[in-house]
């Protein structure tokens, strides 16, 4: 199956820079799926985005949508494709229905087609009943699914999120990501950048980690490039798999807990006096938990907490880009 969205070793310096924007960014996509790209600022991600939806010039490599080249068939990608930047672009005077219709008579919907398709996508985002309030009285979710509506007008085989819940609150969140799944149900393609990590884990069926550029660190290759790509649970699966987590109750036993987790492990322990906690991947989950917990019985330690469980996005971001995880 063709991907429907491609690139290969793209390329971008801005002007005055030093530094590449893009290094080689490779990235395959198979249509009706969510790719997230994840990295912290400076990582390329909007970079990225903007060269694939024709904004923006690549100084080398190649891009595709759907199979048609981005710099020389741009006019055939803008029809495939759909944006939703880090802001809604959406005018807060006008109420719902009247900002889509609008924006379907600038896509040249004549204006019949224009108020049916407004109905239409009102329904889809389950934005209805708010479709005559003003827009600037929306919640923040509101306003996304409103600016994911109009990013649909002209029903995009490919839809660019750059980063689409930026500032909101957990439910308005929880509200784009349902929206984005029945996209993505409906079969549209959609990649996905963004710096929070729960984000990428609840949406993207493959997730690429860009490395972010170094600033003024030792020369050699930048940022800009992908350092791992996969599915959620095999970027996991590349830092050790499970991993024993275990909480003592009283300082004093850390040391001897930390020689029974590496006992059961067969590796160093992680210790965090100020949490009390002691953690190691491990290779067989149920053997390793019950034989901390026989060790934890003879030894006479007392547990406050204890568990097996899978690293966190956090966990392999901090270790594939050695660099702190953003808030």
């Amino acid at each position: 199956m063709a991907a429907a969205v491609s690139a290969e070793s793209l390329r971008k310096r801005y002007p005055g820079s030093a530094e590449l924007a893009l290094d080689g960014f490779d990235l395959s996509v198979p249509p009706g799926t969510v790719h997230g790209l994840l990295g912290p600022n400076g990582a390329g991600k909007t970079t990225a985005v903007r060269i694939l939806a024709t904004l923006l010039r690549a100084d080398g490599g190649r891009a595709a949508i759907d199979g048609f080249d981005v710099a020389t068939q741009a006019a055939e990608v803008r029809r495939r494709i759909g944006l939703v930047g880090q802001y809604a672009a959406v005018d807060e005077i006008l109420d719902g229905r009247r900002n889509l219709v609008m924006f379907g008579r600038l896509f040249h919907l004549s204006p019949s087609d224009a108020r049916r398709r407004a109905d239409e996508l009102l329904a889809q985002f389950d934005l209805t009943d708010t479709g005559r309030r003003p827009v600037g009285k929306y919640s923040g979710g509101m306003r996304r699914r409103l600016d994911l509506a109009v990013s649909m007008i002209l029903a995009p085989a490919v839809l660019f999120l750059d980063e689409p819940t930026t500032g909101l609150d957990p439910r308005s969140r929880a509200e784009v990501w349902h929206a984005v799944r029945t996209l993505v149900a409906g079969g549209t393609t959609v990649l996905l950048t963004t710096q929070y990590l729960d984000e990428a884990d609840q949406l993207a069926a493959r997730i690429s980690v860009l490395a972010v550029r170094s600033r003024g660190g030792a020369p050699g290759r930048g940022g800009g490039h992908v350092i791992a790509e996969g599915t959620p649970d095999e970027l996991r699966t590349r830092i050790g798999g499970d991993r024993i987590d275990l909480v003592v109750r009283h300082a004093a036993d850390l040391p001897r807990a930390a020689a029974l987790v590496e006992r059961v492990a067969g590796t160093a322990a992680e210790v965090d006096a100020a949490t009390q906690r002691v953690a190691a991947p491990v290779r067989h989950r149920m053997e390793a938990l019950a034989a901390v917990v026989h060790g934890l019985q003879h030894d006479g330690i007392d547990a406050e907490d204890l568990s097996v469980r899978r690293p966190t996005l956090d966990e392999v971001f901090l270790q594939l880009t050695d660099v702190e995880v953003p808030a």
